[in-house]
């Protein structure tokens, strides 16, 4: 019989990039260096020859491609002695010299180049093993075509002649170029003597035509190998099958897969008989085919055959039963495998589990830890992690944390353990959690990684800990390990929360210094900062230098910070503006989008065109956050629009998918004033920092404006108070001997209020109590580049609570012509207001400010419409300040 035809082997139906085996792999002695280099590949020549003979075939079982491998390996070996008489072996050290040498001049060699010529000065240095070298080292570069010029040379010479091993690398190296060039892997198999054909040149032809997923003509080949009278191997077959077992288009009945399975169980070899490759080949089939039952039957004739599953096996068997829905059974064959001795390794059981996981069915996957213990094999450190992991996704703490005390007391958690504890309490919204595991980690001498620092990094970045992030980035550095972007991204994002603006910029351009360039998730970082706020025209700068030096172009994120920079900032039809480009640029807006725009519309007061924009956010989001209903209930209070602000308040009362609305309305109803109803805010207010500080920032500040203009003071205070007290406006009090500070420029306009109140009577206490009075105070307004500029007066924020200092404390403030971020009040002013104070012995005054609860405003109420409304930041600011001081004195302050 002739072997096969390649007429229709180019044929443009055939799957040419499913590669079956892939390339052997290169061994090198010695150090690496540059390729190309005289001593780049110093190949180890020795392992071309080990083995014995054709018996490397039986032990060939590590996969398709492993098997390939073992067969050149073995051919060196069954030729060694014919080499021999042929070329003299030559020193090792020598050898791997001119083995160098000549891949060097090969590949410089021009296409019409003198092969001859190349090997003049090697000719009769060089053994068979030295050419197979050469030929793994065209092979991994894909150079085929020097590979059959050397092959053609060596051919026509006496003292080289390619011997079977060197027929079986050649046709292996045409082989994984495609289907078009089976033709010259005939021709390179015609050239070998028929008599001197093996499994090992039959096997390379085979596998040629398999990794072209060429089923039929791979199996007639094998036909035509025992009609020579050329016994195959279990390589050869499990080249077949592999090929077969591959085949998608269509696929190959499953029944003629167990035909070439029972020829291999009956034939008479001893080197013929199914091994673990053979195993896992037909487990593969049978998961793609979902054919439960037969995996089933497969296992039991493997280990009745003596044949131990792998990895590969188990993980084979659990697809198949969870393709076909039959997971339950995988738990029972490993219980009868338990009880007959054969208990499943630790692998078996992780992959079942992670199929249940996959399908979020958490019992099952926890009942196949407990079945594994039960059958007697200890869970490993990775059995864990995919629990660990499911709960995290599912939200489930408290699930995680006890998992994680059962495992250690098991097995000692390793650095991928902790780094799914990192990402998934990161998650969570646990930031300080993360820095105690960290912690915990370097305490029980578990090693981190760069995924490790990131993730901790990360987690310190959304939960605004800089300080933690500090310390991690100069344990990076005492261990050698170079921060990345991503770590770096951490500390810049955790700086920006603090409002430590210039410290974040520090540690931004510390990026490039090390040569980890900014990502975009690191200038939107650095924006998302500087738009917390207001400082829109840093952010804008930031956005440039993104765009025209680094080449990045703004995502969605980035629009989503601009906008937010323009609406702290006051400009609010640059915000529209942004929100519009965002649109035409292609990206679909979010909820944090919408909100972004809403907020716009509700602090210039529209009320036609907020409701619209709201209505647009209710339409695209399963329900608006609490953020977009206190924005609304806001607008609608300063504009003295009761009816629909307590409609918006009954929605979010009797809202039944989200307990949180429910209790957020009721608090500015005053429903939950007393200690048992309060835990419920608490436990509110409290869930909203698990979102990062980026989210629970504007949450406040929206619940703050909303309680201020409903009139709710006392409630207000308490809100501020709880703020503080999970570390958000870090920046808020600050106090020297030189100045009394508050800095309300990251608030909104009623959060501002809120504050500068609260921060009025504690004034009070401290002037009543005859403290050392400093040079000033001051409230912060505003920051960065506005600071110069005198519109800063005229902004919402600065122009209400310049009205409402000076109308609480008889116009004792002013704005400094040093610094028009700042309103302050100088020590003499607080000497006369410290007199007044002192005067008034015997007063129930309790403080500058009466912070109570209104009663809630019946509809119709005009408290915010009428004309010459100070409170709302109406009133006339002077041109000039009202007392003239020494800049000499105040700028060193």
């Amino acid at each position: 019989m002739a072997l096969v035809s390649t007429a229709t082997v180019a044929s443009s139906s055939y799957h040419c990039d499913l590669l079956l085996f892939p390339a052997a792999r290169r061994s090198w002695r010695g150090p690496r260096r540059s390729r190309g280099g005289a001593g780049a590949r110093l190949a180890v020549l020795e392992r071309a020859g080990a083995g014995g003979g054709l018996a490397v075939l039986e032990r060939a079982g590590g996969g398709s491609g492993a098997g390939l491998a073992a067969l050149e390996r073995a051919g060196a070996a069954a030729a060694a002695a014919r080499r021999e008489e042929v070329v003299p072996a030559g020193n090792g050290r020598s050898s791997s010299y001119e083995v160098e040498s000549l891949i060097d001049r090969l590949s410089n060699l021009p296409p019409r180049g003198s092969i001859a010529r190349c090997l003049e000065t090697a000719r009769h240095r060089l053994t068979l093993q030295d050419f197979a070298a050469v030929y793994r080292e065209f092979s991994r570069r894909g150079d085929w075509q020097r590979s059959l010029r050397l092959f053609k040379y060596m051919q026509r010479q006496s003292w080289c002649r390619p011997d079977e091993h060197i027929h079986a690398i050649v046709i292996g190296v045409l082989g994984r170029q495609g289907p078009a060039l089976l033709d010259k892997c005939l021709e390179v198999f015609h050239d070998l003597p028929a008599e001197s054909r093996t499994a090992l040149s039959y096997t390379s032809l085979i596998a040629a035509y398999a990794r072209n997923a060429l089923h039929e003509e791979a199996r007639a080949l094998l036909d035509q190998m025992k009609a020579a009278g050329v016994a195959p191997t279990a390589a050869t077959y499990n080249t077949v099958l592999a090929a077969c077992a591959r085949t998608t288009d269509p696929p190959v009945p499953f029944d003629m897969l167990l035909g070439l399975f029972a020829e291999m169980r009956h034939d008479v070899s001893p080197s013929v008989r199914p091994d673990l490759t053979t195993y896992n080949t037909l487990l593969v089939a049978a998961a793609v085919r979902s054919l439960a039952d037969q995996s089933e039957m497969l296992l039991r004739t493997m280990l009745e055959a003596g044949v131990s599953p792998d990895t590969v096996s188990y993980r084979h068997i659990v697809d198949a039963f969870a393709s076909a829905g039959k997971l339950s059974r995988v738990a029972e064959l490993f219980s009868e495998m338990a009880a007959t001795g054969h208990t499943p390794d630790s692998s078996a059981y992780l992959g079942l589990m992670e199929a249940y996981t996959s399908v979020g069915a958490t019992a099952e996957a926890v009942a196949v830890l407990r079945q594994m213990q039960a059958d007697g094999c200890m869970p490993t450190a990775a059995t864990y992690r995919v629990l660990l992991d499911l709960y995290g996704r599912q939200g489930r703490f408290d699930g995680v944390r006890e998992l994680f005390r059962e495992m250690r007391t098991a097995v000692p958690p390793d650095t991928a353990t902790y780094n799914v504890l990192f990402r998934v309490f990161g998650d969570g919204g646990f930031f300080k959690e993360v820095v105690e595991l960290f912690h915990d980690m370097l305490e029980t001498g578990v090693e981190p990684d760069m995924v490790t620092c990131e993730n901790v990094m990360a987690a310190c970045g959304r939960g605004g800990l800089h300080e933690d992030a500090r310390e991690v980035l100069e344990y990076m550095t005492r261990e050698g390990m170079v921060p990345t972007a991503g770590a770096y991204t951490g500390l810049v994002e955790a700086l920006g929360h603090a409002a430590m603006y210039e410290e974040a910029y520090v540690a931004f351009n510390m990026m490039t210094e090390i040569g980890s360039l900014p990502t975009i998730e690191a200038y939107n970082a650095l924006a998302n900062a500087y738009a917390k706020g207001g400082l829109f025209q840093e952010a804008e700068a930031i956005f440039s230098r993104m765009t025209n030096n680094a080449g990045i172009q703004k995502n969605k994120d980035s629009f989503d910070a601009l906008i937010e920079a323009y609406c702290q900032g006051s400009q609010l039809d640059d915000a529209v503006k942004a929100y519009m480009e965002m649109r035409k640029s292609r990206f679909n807006p979010d909820g944090r989008s919408l909100e972004g725009v809403l907020n716009a519309y509700c602090i210039a007061g529209v009320v036609d065109e907020s409701k619209e924009q709201f209505e647009e956010l209710q339409s695209s989001v399963t329900l608006p956050s609490i953020i977009a209903y206190c924005m609304m209930l806001s607008l609608y209070a300063r504009n003295d629009r009761w009816t629909d602000a307590y409609d918006l308040l009954e929605e979010m009362k009797t809202n039944r998918a989200s307990s949180t609305h429910q209790v957020i309305a009721s608090l500015i109803k005053g429903e939950y004033d007393d200690s048992s109803n309060w835990q419920m805010v608490e436990y509110a207010l409290e869930n909203s920092t698990l979102e990062g500080c980026d989210y629970s920032l504007r949450f406040f500040n929206a619940l703050l404006d909303v309680l201020w203009w409903f009139g709710q003071k006392a409630r207000a205070a308490r809100i501020l108070k709880q703020a503080v007290k999970f570390g958000l406006f870090p920046e808020l009090y600050r106090d020297t001997k030189l100045v009394w500070s508050l800095d309300v420029h990251r608030m909104s306009v009623g959060g501002a209020l809120v504050a500068v109140s609260v921060w009025l009577n504690k004034l009070y206490d401290r002037l009543k109590g005859d403290e050392d009075l400093p040079q000033l105070v001051s409230v912060v307004v505003l920051r960065g580049e506005m600071e110069k500029s005198t519109i800063t007066r005229g902004l919402p924020t600065a122009k209400v609570v310049y009205s409402f200092l000076n109308d609480t404390l008889s116009a004792s403030f002013h704005f400094p012509k040093w610094n028009k971020g700042r309103i302050i009040c100088l020590k003499p002013q607080l000497k006369k207001l410290q007199s007044a104070i002192d005067s008034s012995n015997g007063s129930a005054t309790a403080g500058f400010v009466p912070m109570t609860n209104s009663h809630l405003p019946s509809p119709g109420s005009k408290i915010y419409t009428r004309e010459a409304q100070v409170d709302n930041g109406t009133a006339h600011l002077p041109d000039e300040p009202l007392v003239e001081e020494k800049e000499s004195e105040l700028l060193p302050l």
